[in-house]
């Protein structure tokens, strides 16, 4: 019995790496965690951390490979972002036209829900700059190619893939941003006063 009780003490322990990992892990989340309200300082950092990285390749002249497809990946996220999670073209349901307006007391109108939230979409990006930031320093990925071709290359897919996601906004009717509540005047706005005649 005694034999019994120490094995299984002994498997429960976790081990050292695996509690190094974890705490590591915990750590990071709560850094993710605290940062979820400063969106504009998070962005901020974003564009800074690719302006190093558009300099490193601009001074070393090469690992073009690695920044189309930085681009791309980007491009991808960003589309996500501008998509609606529940997409109407793609609905079994002819009558179904994805959020509708509340129709019990309980239920809440949600005019836009993203496919990929603004948090996950900053995430994503910027663990992507710091993979290709980390793959720039190895000779590798450095594979000689004719840049221009790249450029043009990724510009043409962005003008067909946006022009493709604007016409989708436009046949569903929808916004991919929100400005708040919509404020109208009031009579009391105005400055009359109702019964002051």
């Amino acid at each position: 019995m005694n034999d019994i009780g120490k094995a299984s003490e002994t498997i429960s322990q976790p081990s050292f790496f695996s509690r190094v990992f974890t705490s590591i892990s915990q750590r990071y989340q709560g850094l993710l965690d605290k940062s979820v309200p400063y969106a504009v300082p998070r962005w901020v950092g974003f564009v800074g951390l690719y302006i190093i990285y558009l300099l490193r390749i601009f001074f070393i002249q090469g690992w073009f490979i690695i920044t189309y497809a930085l681009a791309i990946y980007h491009l991808n996220l960003f589309i996500a972002f501008l998509s609606p999670k529940i997409d109407p073209a793609v609905t079994d349901d002819p009558d179904d036209d994805g959020p509708a307006l509340p129709t019990k007391s309980g239920q809440e109108f949600r005019p836009f829900i993203r496919r990929l939230p603004e948090f996950k979409f900053w995430h994503s990006a910027m663990k992507a700059i710091l993979v290709a930031l980390t793959l720039t320093f190895f000779e590798l990925f450095n594979v000689p190619v004719f840049w221009p071709i790249l450029v043009m290359y990724f510009f043409l897919l962005f003008f067909l893939t946006m022009r493709r996601q604007i016409e989708h906004m436009i046949k569903y009717r929808y916004l991919p941003w929100t400005r708040g509540k919509t404020k109208y005047k009031g009579k009391e706005d105005t400055g009359d006063v109702i019964g002051s005649q």
